[in-house]
Order: structure tokens, then sequence, then C-alpha cells
């Protein structure tokens, strides 16, 4: 597997795999997320995702909408605490379109003070349709609660004062504060050539003007456990426990990435899901996530359960901790739980989209693109002692926070 990778005069990347598909992905990732406001832009970035699809200095919203969606591809965007993408999915010999679109909503949107006030009122909206998804908002008030009071600890969609702020000169700052050039990364899987494919991306983003910059965020300081009890008379009790975990270059990171998913991966034989829900009844969804950041990392257990069923939950989900902390995996244990992740990933692999967006991520943080074998090979060198290591670090007992909403 190749992944041809070229820099372009102002500093913006590529990457590519060539599949032969009758569907193509492509996108750019931007190393800018709503980790890199300041306390009166909270939530700016993810306005901004949703405002580069209201305008450009030549074409309107609708335009922008339909000019894929009319040949049957799809136009879209994510803001995450540390990236900002755009994207599309498109038939393959739609690259093209698909490249320009992206060039043209990312470098020339102009954000009509009329679109702005709408979109306050849509993001208003969608700020409020969290507070009837506990399940979802519980995740985000937990990062924010071991995280206190620092900006990666923020949630992505902003509060009603500072979103109600906004306005199209905060926009341009802060896009020519964050959207540097050369922290930006053109990705793609297709049925195209990669010569090919750079000769549209050089007409496309070679004339943007180079804005580079060092990405200087305000590092993660220090983590105090705690344990919440939030009012919410809601039908089910809601609850994570969880620690800081791993970042993003810490080697440590790929068996953690393991632990979680004997834990309460994807599978339906994880521990959580065969304790908590299948042996117990005590919960429908429970999970566990691993979520690195460049300079940390968070671990966290959830699930949904009967308040009457809320401490033994707890109780069973410490269990699993306990035992992870306890004794190691043995030989056929460890080697499933390499098997059924490497399955995982390559399911993944299959779904081009998101592997399109995988890779772009990859360059942008690693400056490199590992190939399945070269990632599966990683995690063959995990071991079981380096895996209880690691579970008596995050898994320990006196670290863990707990958050209930009931």
């Amino acid at each position: 597997m190749d992944f041809p990778v070229h820099t372009l005069d102002n500093g913006i990347r590529l990457v590519h795999l060539q599949v032969p598909n009758l569907v193509a992905h492509c996108g750019i990732i931007i190393n800018a997320g709503s980790r890199d406001e300041n306390d009166d832009e909270h939530g700016i970035a993810h306005f901004i995702e949703h405002m580069l699809f209201k305008g450009t200095r030549k074409r309107k919203a609708y335009h922008i909408l339909s000019r894929l969606e009319d040949r049957g591809g799809e136009l879209n965007a994510y803001t995450s605490k540390e990236e900002t993408a755009v994207y599309a999915s498109f038939l393959k010999n739609d690259y093209s379109i698909a490249l320009e679109m992206i060039s043209d909503i990312l470098f020339n949107s102009i954000f009509p003070p009329k679109e702005i006030k709408k979109e306050i009122e849509v993001v208003m909206e969608e700020i409020n349709s969290y507070k009837d998804s506990p399940s979802e908002l519980i995740f985000d008030d937990f990062e924010e609660m071991i995280y206190s009071g620092q900006p990666i600890g923020r949630n992505i969609l902003g509060s009603p004062e500072t979103v109600k702020s906004f306005s199209k000169s905060a926009i341009n700052r802060f896009i020519s504060d964050n959207y540097h050039t050369n922290q930006m990364v053109i990705c793609s899987v297709g049925n195209i050539g990669a010569n090919r494919l750079l000769k549209m991306v050089e007409k496309f983003f070679s004339d943007i003007p180079a804005n580079t910059g060092d990405k200087k965020r305000k590092p993660f300081r220090s983590y105090n456990p705690d344990m919440r009890i939030i009012e919410k008379n809601t039908w089910q009790n809601h609850c994570i426990i969880g620690n800081i975990a791993y970042d993003l270059r810490d080697r440590r990171r790929i068996g953690m990435y393991l632990l979680n998913n004997v834990l309460g991966g994807q599978g339906l034989n994880s521990r959580l899901n065969m304790s908590l829900r299948e042996k117990n009844g005590f919960a429908y969804n429970v999970e566990s996530t691993y979520n690195p950041y460049c300079d940390t990392g968070v671990f966290m257990i959830y699930f949904g359960t009967d308040r009457q069923n809320l401490d033994k939950s707890i109780s069973i989900a410490r269990r699993e901790l306990r035992k992870l902390r306890g004794k190691k995996l043995g030989g056929v244990q460890l080697h499933k739980a390499k098997q059924q992740i490497k399955g995982i990933l390559a399911r993944a692999y299959e779904n081009h989209d998101s592997y399109m967006l995988s890779i772009g991520k990859s360059l942008l943080v690693y400056d490199r693109v590992d190939t399945p074998d070269e990632i599966y090979s990683k995690i063959d060198a995990i071991n079981s002692e380096e895996l209880i290591e690691t579970a008596n670090e995050v898994f320990c007992e006196t670290d863990i926070s707990t958050l209930i909403y009931r």
C-alpha cells in the first residue's frame, strides 16, 4: 500500500491512496479546533464550520449545497477539539468538482452578516438539543470536569453568550490566527493516479497565499480526580467513570487502544457488555472510549441504567478495571484481543471516507502514514506485561473520576 505525499509551495500537504472504486473521497484537515479559541471565542471554530457553507465570492449557499449533491455526491465538515475538516464523497469522475468546491468554501467564503445572524440561531438550537440528549451531553461535561478551567475541557459548540457575540471580524480573526497553510493536509482515497490528482490540487490550491505558523496550544497542566452528581430528573441514570490517559505521541497509546477494546470496545463480547448487559441486564448502552489529544488523553466508561441499579453497575465496572490491573492477559486472551482489534481496523480501512480522514490526520500529527501491516506489527509487539502496567496507571482506583446524571 502506497501513500504518495507532496507539499505545495504554500505548505499545504497532499496524501493519497489509489483504490479501484466507483466512489472517491477527498478532504482537507486543518490543525485548528475548539481548543484554540480564546475565552470570548468559545464555539467559534464550530461556528466557522457552519459558515463555510453560507456563501463565497462566486456562490450563494444554495449553489454550494447543490453543486455535488446534484451529481450524487456529498459535501460535509466537522470540528473537533484540535482539528477542523471539510470533505466530500463523490463519483470518481468528479474529483475536479469536489476539490474546487472544497477550495472555494475554505478560502473564498465571505461570511455574510445576514447568514451569521441566521446561523447563530441554528447553533443555539443545536446547543439546546444537547440538553435533551443526556447520553451525549455527559461526555462533554465529564471532559469539562477533568480538564477544569482549561481550553481543552470546553465543549465544541460554545455557550449561548459567546455564540450570540460572533461577528464577521471575529470569524476572520480566528481564521487568520489559526488556519495555517503548513498545518493543513489534503487527503484523498479514490480511483485516480497520484500525478493526475496532484495537477488538480495544484490548480485549486497552489495560489492560496502562504500563512504559516507553529501551533502553540495552552498546555494541559494538572489533573485532580473528582466525583460529581448532577440532578437531571432523567428516566435513566447516566454515568461516566474515567481518567486522563496517554497523548497522541505516547508509544503506550496502542496498548491503551487494545485495553479499551477488551474492556468496552465495539465487540459485543467486551468485558463490560458481558458483565453489565448480558449477565445482569443492568444496561442497554455500555461502552468505553479512549480519546488521545496532542498533549493528554481521556479514558471513559459510560453506561445508562435504572436508578436502583446505579451503584451495582458502578461496582461491576470498577471490578472489571481491577481485574485488568491485577491479572495479566493470558497468551490465548492476548492473541484474541490482538486479532479482534486488527479485524476492527481492517473493517475501518474498507470504509474509505473515514480512512481518507484517518490518513490525513496521521500525516498532520505524525508527518507520516503507517500502512496496515506496519500498524499490525505494532499491535503484535504488545505484550501482557506492558498492558498490565498501562492498566495500573490509567485504571488506578485513586485517580478515577466519576460523573453521574440522575
